[in-house]
């Protein structure tokens, strides 16, 4: 009966102290390489957003131009006013 016992328990120690502990980590991180890649439409979505944020950036440049133009100035009063207000004001 003894001889039983440990020739069922001594493979089910190696197993969940060795074996599954390994396959628990190498499945979560096959898991975690195959979400990091992007599908198509993924990487159709981030090229339209990239877009989008390089023509804002445009924007924003040509915004700041006209306000050079006609406001000469109006960063140094953004600064001021930026610095003026504590976070118990806002």
């Amino acid at each position: 009966m003894d001889s039983l016992v440990v020739a069922f328990f001594v493979p089910a120690l190696v197993f969940v102290g060795l074996v599954l502990p390994i396959w628990v980590i190498m499945h979560y991180k096959s898991k975690q390489n195959a979400q990091s890649v992007l599908s198509d439409d993924e990487r159709h979505d981030l090229a339209g957003l990239i877009s989008q944020a390089e023509q804002m950036a445009d924007r924003i440049d040509i915004l700041e131009a006209i306000l050079d133009s006609e406001t000469p100035g109006w960063r140094d009063r953004m600064r001021a006013e930026n610095h003026a207000t504590t976070p118990s004001q806002q």
